[in-house]
C-alpha cells in the first residue's frame, strides 16, 4: 500500500481547501492508497492571528518531523512569504536534521503546491527555494506534467505552474479558489500517487 502525506501551513484556509482537492486526486487514482492530511505547528501567538483576522485552524493533526519517515511520498502546501517559504513551514523543515543524519527520507518523493496574493507573488520562486530541502534529503521532486490543464490559458487568473498547483487569493485573501485551480490540484494528486505507487510496487517485485 502506498502511503502519502499532505502537509500544509494555512492562514486563511486557501491552502487547506487546495489540499482537500489534492487528496481527492490521490484517492481517485489509487483508492487503496493511504493518504493523510497534516498541518505544521503555528509559531504566531493567537493575539497576532486575531489581529490578522485569521480564521481558526483546520481540524487536522499537527505533524512532527519524525512522522515524515513513515510516508512513501509527501506533498507540501503553503502560502508564499516574499517569494519563499513562510517561517512556520521553514521552522518545521529546520527540525528535520535528525532525519537527514540518518538518511530517513532518501528515495522518498515530494511535491509542492502554493498560494499567493497576486499573479506574480512568487509561486515559482517559492518552489525554487523549497526544492533544496528535497535535494539535501535525497527526496525525488515530482513536478506537474507537461499536460498541465490550463497552463496556456489567459482568459482568467489561474494559480499554479509546472512546479505545482496553486491559487491566487487576492491581497485581502477574499478570492475563493476557482474550479480550474481545484481541477489542477486534483491532477497533481493523481499524478503524484501514480508515480509514487509505481515505485513502491516496483521495489516489492
Amino acid at each position: 500500500m502506498t502511503k502519502i502525506f499532505i502537509v500544509i501551513y494555512t492562514t486563511y484556509t486557501h491552502i487547506y481547501q487546495l489540499a482537500l482537492e489534492v487528496k481527492k486526486g490521490v484517492e481517485s487514482a489509487d483508492p487503496e492508497a493511504e493518504v493523510e492530511l497534516f498541518q505544521v505547528p503555528e509559531t504566531l501567538p493567537q493575539e497576532v492571528l486575531t489581529k490578522m483576522h485569521a480564521p481558526p485552524k483546520p481540524d487536522i493533526p499537527i505533524i512532527t518531523a519524525a512522522k515524515l519517515a513513515e510516508a512513501d511520498g509527501f506533498l507540501f502546501g503553503f502560502p508564499t512569504r516574499f517569494g519563499t517559504l513562510p517561517a512556520q513551514f521553514q521552522s518545521f523543515l529546520d527540525s528535520t536534521g535528525q532525519l537527514w543524519l540518518t538518511g530517513a527520507l532518501k528515495r522518498k518523493f515530494g511535491g509542492l503546491f502554493f498560494s499567493t496574493a497576486g499573479q506574480h507573488g512568487g509561486q515559482e520562486t517559492t518552489a525554487f527555494t523549497s526544492v533544496t530541502y528535497f535535494a539535501h534529503h535525497g527526496v525525488n521532486f515530482v513536478p506537474l506534467s507537461t499536460g498541465l490543464p490550463y497552463q496556456g490559458e489567459t482568459s482568467e487568473v489561474i494559480g499554479g505552474s509546472f512546479w505545482g498547483s496553486g491559487t491566487i487569493t487576492g491581497s485581502d485573501a477574499s478570492r475563493p479558489i476557482s474550479e480550474k485551480e481545484k481541477e489542477v490540484a486534483r491532477v497533481q494528486g493523481k499524478e503524484f500517487v501514480e508515480i509514487v505507487g509505481t515505485y513502491v510496487r516496483g521495489t516489492k517485485v
